[in-house]
């Protein structure tokens, strides 16, 4: 068993005596919030990493702090375009990164929307099921073989899950009314899904894969919602916490919500985390019964490993590649 942790860690309190020297990692979405402060502690404790995003200018800007954590000798940071929106985006960053050949230790696929208006992705693909599940099933497996043994992928993914299961007769919202909650908690459960199933094909050579809920965090993830149905949000869910007896709610900051990627990715034990769903810096329970909003708990549908199989299944006709 690892160190104990929980919900009021931070990045800095679970790498805390760890040298990351000579590792490798490679990040999604670190042009705002959580990818920059997962970027930020992993180059500060030494690590190499690289930064994927899909608005370069605005990833420069944004990851100005990782720069800075770069001490001579220790530490790297580059960064790489990729638009998990687009396929084409998808497959030119992989061809490079399979050209240039060096391998990485982590993977962590931390990018994603939440509760966006009907759209669809550069292929004709729901936008948060194509983003969040198809963008990265397809990105993570086209450079797979550059995980080293022993590495691991780490899917950023949410106690929204909880909203709904994938549907896998209808992903893209063709026959059901589009709900921007039900397609955000379809692509969540995706998510872990996608980690299950691809920790069952890679633990053979030493590769582990685990999904995670970050916690809630006021970042730029939420910009879709409003602040007024926020609120609300949180009312709601502060009068069903007062009528258990619990304190309100508060939000984490954003190192307490990176908390989680880097204890799923370097710090906890392979084994403990291989095809789980974690948050708090721990592996989660299986739950199927009423809880609120802000309890932990996965559903058993999110970590089913025969949905898992359908679902990857699913995803490479959609992507129209086999893996």
């Amino acid at each position: 068993m690892t160190a104990k942790f929980g919900a009021t860690s931070t990045t800095d309190d679970v790498l805390a005596g760890i040298d990351l020297s000579g590792k490798r990692i490679l990040i999604t979405g670190v042009s705002a919030g959580l990818g920059v402060e997962t970027a930020r502690a992993l180059v500060a404790h030494g690590a190499s990493v690289v930064g994927a995003a899909r608005d370069l200018k605005k990833a420069e800007a944004a990851t100005a702090p990782v720069r800075a954590a770069v001490t001579e000798g220790k530490g790297a940071f580059e960064l790489i375009e990729l638009d998990l929106a687009s396929f084409a985006s998808i497959r030119a960053a992989t061809d490079k990164l399979v050209s240039d050949g060096r391998t990485f230790d982590v993977v962590i696929a931390n990018a994603g929307v939440m509760a966006a208006p009907f759209d669809h992705t550069a292929d004709g693909f729901e936008t948060q099921f194509g983003t969040n599940h198809l963008g990265h099933f397809l990105f993570v497996n086209r450079i797979a073989g550059l995980i080293s043994p022993g590495g691991r992928l780490v899917n950023v993914a949410s106690s929204g899950h909880r909203f709904a299961d994938v549907d896998l007769d209808d992903p893209n919202f063709e026959r059901t009314p589009y709900d921007p909650w039900v397609a955000y908690g379809r692509s969540k459960t995706s998510n872990i899904l996608f980690a299950v199933e691809f920790d069952r094909r890679h633990k053979a050579r030493g590769v582990r894969a685990a999904a995670l809920h970050p916690g809630g965090i006021n970042t730029e993830l939420g910009r879709h919602v409003g602040l007024d149905t926020l609120k609300a949000m949180i009312e709601r869910i502060n009068a069903d916490l007062a009528a258990e007896g619990k304190p309100p709610y508060k939000w984490k900051t954003i190192p307490q919500g990176a908390a989680t990627s880097i204890w799923a990715g370097v710090v906890a034990d392979a084994e403990e985390v291989g095809g789980r769903y974690c948050e708090n810096c721990h592996v989660s329970e299986v739950t199927d019964g009423l809880i609120n909003p802000v309890a932990e708990g996965v559903r058993s549908y999110a970590v089913d490993p025969d949905r898992a199989k359908a679902l990857w299944a699913k995803s490479e006709e959609l992507v129209g590649e086999r893996f």
